[in-house]
């Protein structure tokens, strides 16, 4: 061993005059093969380096870039006290923070919090905010802007569209960082409520928030801030550049600049794609999508918590409190195709009244294997077994008899009143195609947005009514159905009373616990199915045009086209090769 150790004390390199000596020793065949195993091993050598180098490797988002987006609408009022417009709310979203934000999974997490607690009655929320959380301006938000925001929102006069969310709450200053809202009863949804983006007080309170400039030289806390505007010459503003905001609490957004362009409407929208002075559109029809996508456009899209559906007005046609007759309908009606044929496949057939992307409820649409024909069938002996035969127009009448031996035949009709929008007309025009089949006439009467609202949902002035339902939480489900809402200005459309119905809404809407709250609503929904008070159709799809090269957009649970903006700050463009050790986990 001594010997060994010796040796290897003793060992040296071969210095280059013996190397080139053995070499000279080789015949020039044995030259050649020395020098081609050599670079073999070399290359060898090099590629195994390579393969070990890129298994180290990981890509990671680098900071730099820009997108330029294209929105239909002019901004109007960028603050969280009066957006209403698409246009407003996006912007609304990039601008400014909330003491929570949402992930893109629908959850809720810490956004200006630091953490919070909610009493075991679910009557006291109280906010811890984080320590050194700026405004854009350089100035340190504080409960007091909090306080503010939210007292504006209550102001009567304002009339905010959130003050719904604020009537009865108690905002109480604890200290400089710790707030507290105190609730009159438990509410489930009340956690979203705090998604409100705050605004600096020190902006807004010399003059009323209407007539603010601010309302378009907005400032927030959010992960984007204005850096320009560019306006027409009518003074309306054509475009903003917006940078990344360096202080953005949850980190620095990865992409550099955003460029918002304003649009009159989706042709001009469209041109703009397609001319390149925008790489990304959002809200356009389905129609415009399936174009887009045959053009190799990158489309992106989500199932949106709308319900469309067939509403039916009892007070107006007694023909609907006949559940053979409601259901019928439910069943004659092909909603794959209206999906497919109106829809373009950017949506999903329902059949309840609760949004199939609701985080908690998410379940498949029920399948019934029969045919069309075999369905038609079904359904036309049903009608028959309850006494419709159709005449000689092919349209169903059935014949009764009171107790004076008089005689009163009635026609299977009924009108649907909608709205003039395309996606609407059009299914109407399949629904009267489907319950022809059957024998039911139908009557279609569109009218523009305005008069719909006014002329006929207000006074209930319809058969039935082809609508759309925005569900934004589970709460929202008692504006639709609870039976105090069947009158202007409630939502229930369908003029719905059921006793049992109206007290599963008011226990859910304060039922914090989230297993016993789903229980609840699945109660509900089965006994509207029960009721067939309307003929549920589809939920459409929110359609985004995004740039080729976008990462780390998801928009997988939407509940307003402006949430796609909701983890901005974790989208990019450019990226860069880093050994895996040094990212951050």
């Amino acid at each position: 061993m001594q010997n060994l150790y010796s040796r290897l004390r003793n060992f040296k390199l071969p210095q280059k005059d013996e190397i080139n000596s053995v070499f000279n020793t080789f015949s020039k065949k044995e030259q050649i093969v020395f020098i081609l195993l050599a670079l073999a091993l070399l290359i060898s050598t090099i590629s195994i380096l390579e393969t070990i180098n890129k298994s180290l490797m990981v890509k990671v988002p680098l900071r730099g870039g820009s997108i330029s987006e294209g929105i239909i609408g002019t901004p109007r009022f960028i603050n969280p006290i009066l957006a209403n417009s698409p246009v407003d709310l996006d912007l609304v979203s990039l601008i400014y923070s909330g003491l929570m934000r949402k992930n893109p999974d629908g959850t809720l997490f810490p956004d200006l919090a630091e953490k919070y607690t909610i009493s075991k009655d679910g009557l006291i929320y109280t906010f811890t905010l984080k320590d050194k959380v700026y405004f854009q301006d350089g100035k340190p938000v504080t409960v007091d802007d909090i306080i503010f925001t939210i007292s504006e929102i209550k102001d009567p006069i304002i009339k905010s569209p959130r003050k719904i969310d604020w009537d009865g709450v108690i905002v109480t200053k604890i200290d400089n960082r710790t707030i507290e809202f105190s609730l009159k009863k438990p509410y489930s949804s009340f956690l979203e409520n705090l998604t409100l983006g705050i605004m600096p007080q020190s902006l807004w309170n010399n003059s009323s928030v209407e007539l603010n400039n601010a309302n378009t030289s907005p400032i927030g806390s959010g992960p984007y801030l204005i850096k320009s505007v560019v306006k027409k010459s009518s003074g309306v503003i054509d475009s903003y550049k917006l940078e990344s905001y360096k202080n953005f609490i949850l980190g620095e957004p990865y992409i550099k600049e955003i460029d918002l362009h304003f649009y009159l409407n989706e042709n001009d929208l469209i041109r703009a794609l397609e001319d390149g002075a925008v790489n990304q559109i959002s809200s356009i029809t389905p129609l415009n999508a399936d174009i887009l996508k045959e053009r190799n456009y990158q489309i992106d899209s989500s199932v949106l918590p709308r319900v469309f559906g067939l509403f039916f007005n009892q007070n107006k046609n007694l023909l609907f409190t006949n559940k053979v007759i409601t259901q019928a309908i439910d069943k004659a009606i092909d909603k794959d195709k209206i999906v497919r044929e109106v829809l373009f496949d950017y949506g999903v057939v329902i059949n309840g009244p609760i949004p199939p992307n609701m985080a908690t409820y998410q379940k498949l649409p029920e399948k019934d294997n029969m045919t069309r024909e075999l369905i038609l069938q079904d359904v036309q002996n049903s009608l028959t077994k309850d006494g419709w035969l159709k005449d000689s127009d092919g349209f169903l009448q059935k014949t009764t008899t009171d107790k004076n031996k008089k005689k009163t035949t009635v026609t299977l009709e009924f009108s649907i009143s909608t709205g003039n929008a395309e996606e609407l007309t059009k299914t109407a025009e399949i629904i009267k195609q489907d319950l022809a089949k059957i024998g039911i006439k139908v009557d279609i009467k569109t009218f523009e947005i305005g008069n719909l609202n006014q002329g006929v949902i207000r006074p209930r002035e319809y058969d039935s009514l082809l609508f759309g339902q925005i569900i934004n939480n589970e709460s929202n489900l008692f504006a639709f159905w609870h039976s105090s809402q069947r009158k202007d200005p409630g939502l229930n459309v369908a003029v719905y009373t059921n006793v049992k119905v109206d007290k599963i809404l008011e226990d859910a809407s304060v039922t914090i616990d989230e297993q016993a709250r789903i229980k609840k609503y699945s109660q509900f929904e089965e006994e509207i199915k029960k009721d067939m008070p309307a003929v549920f159709l589809y939920s459409p799809n929110f359609i985004y045009v995004i740039s080729k090269n976008l990462k780390g957009l998801s928009i997988d649970y939407l509940i307003s086209p402006a949430d796609r903006f909701s983890n901005i700050y974790l989208w990019y463009i450019e990226t860069e090769n880093v050994w895996k050790i040094f990212v951050n986990k």
